[in-house]
């Protein structure tokens, strides 16, 4: 009964008979099972709630460790994105101030290409 194959509900009362639980036991080890139950899916709830805060978004980015080289490619995406909307929009003193950033980036990336 625990290879991982579904197991019927008359499989498991029959595994518990062969126990000899009784009607006490049984009840004492379904309060037990259902209490585990609620807690983790209290835990989940929490775990849920808790990583969506701000904090734990910049925890966790904290934590990856970029290098330099991966920070500059993720900078260079942001850029590029960046530029084609104010370029859409016609808003070519921003575009002026993205090239000028872009430019610092690509000086970054090239020493890590070499």
């Amino acid at each position: 009964m625990t290879d991982n194959k579904r197991v019927t509900n008359k499989q498991i009362l029959d595994k518990i008979n062969d126990l000899k639980v009784g009607e006490e036991g049984l009840n004492l080890l379904a309060i037990k099972i259902v209490s585990r139950m609620v807690k983790l899916k209290s835990m989940e709830d929490w775990f849920v709630h808790v990583s969506k805060s701000d904090i734990a978004w910049s925890t966790a980015y904290q934590d990856l460790e970029l290098t330099e080289e991966e920070n500059a490619l993720g900078e260079a995406a942001k850029l590029m994105t960046l530029m084609n909307i104010f370029q859409e929009d016609e808003a070519y003193e921003k575009c002026a101030i993205i090239k000028q950033r872009m430019d610092e980036v690509n000086k970054i990336l090239r020493k890590h290409n070499k």
